[in-house]
């Protein structure tokens, strides 16, 4: 998929675990997986808002087009 989720550089940039932004955004540890490893298909605008929240962050610093080859 060319959109590719830049969690881990921003929680280890914060030194915030996955389990720890699962309970301040209020999403299960599993589904918050499924979008650091980048398996997600869909992200709802109210959970991409919550994260740049708790990361104190914008959508860009979060998510890249990457072009396929």
């Amino acid at each position: 998929m060319p959109i590719a989720v830049k969690l881990d550089d921003l929680l280890h940039d914060r030194r915030m675990t996955l389990t720890e932004l699962a309970d301040r955004v209020g999403m299960t540890l599993a589904n918050l997986s499924i979008l650091k490893t980048g398996k997600a298909r869909a992200i709802r605008f109210s959970t991409l808002a919550a994260l740049c929240r708790e990361l104190d962050c914008q959508p860009a610093d979060l998510l890249a087009f990457e072009k396929e080859s």
